[in-house]
């Protein structure tokens, strides 16, 4: 028998990817809150500055369908790494800028660069579906819900941690000091992953030069139950001939995608419709993306007791209650109870989603996990045009009105959710049977 060594355990894979993902997540928070620095000094129009403030989120959303589909050959520490480089390489980029060029050099010739250096920072953002890929192949199905839940909860917590922070930091250290905290921060992150992220048992067996039926089998008796399909497109195909990845891809959209859409909207919404202060403004907005965060991790543990698709119908509808309630409310205090069930349904739905990939596509959770989580963070950038249509055509009444677009996505997620339950079939994953 050939020699190997083992390290980690299921914990610790869990461990290393929930703070790898809290790194690069939060390295990025303060990008779009400092835009409208960029637009003063750089004379940009609104068009210029939204395109500025998306472009973190468009490459963390688009580049976790191949860097999650690259989990399935090499296992989650590699592209951990790459990603949380690269967004090292663009936090750096705009550090050095505002140390030599702002605010009187920086004009908007530089304008190119700074999106470029902004798509390189959001690409910690990315991690999240590699953590999830990660995460999949440490746990068995049986504790897939609470283990993703927990990962993706904690990880989440950062946005809306840091932008309690981000007001002092700016305050204490100005915009380029911020942006050198905020990158050493990253780095720091970054050695940290290095040490504690771990690949679990098969892919380091594989990178030892076990062949692959050896490696499954010391795999499954260390209590593996997933494993890899092939290569990366071979990932990205299996998963995308599988139908109901599209349906999770919908769900994800609308409960994820969701979220970013409201973390960026809430902000406008309290201040523009209820007059609230910019500093209250901010507190709400951080306390909804906390709160649907933090209770991903009780949405992971319900998937596993009740599964996930009974967990996706009870969430959607909580998120369908919300937000009816926030379309016809007209007082502060309804639209705070609105938003309360809206973030306790989009944080469940969130964790049950992702219970249901590896249950659904065992044969290439990591195409799967990209695929959903790519695409349907690709929600972040649809939903807020459409809900600023309602209050262009319908002034002020308009911020209620937008979240009609949430009862819609809410009414056909549900029914999605139910096709799910209806076809369910209990399986065992090919590679895990032979």
């Amino acid at each position: 028998m050939a020699r190997y060594t083992l390290k980690g355990s299921p914990m610790e894979g869990l461990f290393g990817a929930t703070l790898g993902f809290f790194i690069g997540f939060a390295a990025v928070s303060l990008y779009g809150p400092t835009a409208h620095k960029f637009k003063e000094v750089m004379q940009l129009n609104p068009v210029l500055v939204g395109l500025l403030v998306a472009m973190p989120m468009l490459s963390g959303s688009l580049l976790r369908i191949p860097f999650s589909a690259w989990v399935d050959t090499t296992g989650g520490r590699k592209p951990f790494l790459v990603l949380l480089i690269l967004s090292i390489i663009g936090m750096a980029g705009i550090t050095v800028l505002l140390y030599t060029l702002y605010p009187d050099r920086l004009s908007a010739a530089y304008y190119p660069l700074v999106l470029l250096l902004g798509l390189l920072s959001g690409c910690g953002i990315a991690t999240f579906s590699v953590g999830i890929s990660q995460v999949s192949y440490w746990f068995p199905q049986s504790r897939q819900g609470w283990a993703l839940g927990t990962y993706a909860g904690l990880g989440n917590i950062a946005p809306g941690l840091f932008a309690f922070l981000l007001p002092l930091a700016l305050n204490a250290w100005g915009l380029a000091g911020s942006y050198l905290a905020w990158l050493i921060f990253l780095i720091v992150g970054t050695v940290l992953y290095w040490f504690t992220g771990r690949n679990a048992w098969y892919f380091q067996l594989r990178a030892q030069g076990v062949p692959h039926e050896e490696a499954v089998r010391i795999a499954r008796e260390h209590g593996q139950e997933l494993f890899p399909a092939g290569s990366l497109v071979e990932s990205l195909k299996i998963s995308a001939r599988v139908w109901k990845t599209w349906v999770l891809v919908v769900l994800y959209f609308t409960t994820f995608g969701g979220f970013i859409a409201l973390t960026a909207w809430f902000p406008t919404y309290w201040k523009s419709f209820f007059g609230v202060s910019v500093v209250t403004a901010g507190t709400l907005t951080a306390l909804y993306s906390i709160l649907t965060s933090v209770i991903r991790v009780f949405g992971g543990s319900l998937s596993d007791r009740i599964g996930g698709e009974n967990t996706a119908i009870l969430s959607l509808a909580t998120m369908l209650v919300g937000a009816v309630l926030m379309t016809l409310s007209h007082t502060f205090a309804l639209s705070v109870a609105g938003v309360i069930l809206m973030a306790l349904g989009m944080g469940v739905n969130n964790a049950a989603v992702f219970k249901l990939v590896p249950q659904e596509v065992p044969e290439a959770v990591g195409g799967a996990a990209g695929w959903v989580g790519g695409l349907g963070a690709f929600g972040g950038f649809a939903i807020p045009p459409v809900m600023g249509a309602f209050v262009r055509a319908q002034g002020t009444q308009g911020y209620a009105g937008g979240f009609v677009t949430f009862i819609v996505l809410a009414l056909a997620s549900l029914l999605l959710a139910y096709v799910l339950k209806r076809t369910h079939v209990k399986r065992v994953s090919p590679a895990t049977a032979r």
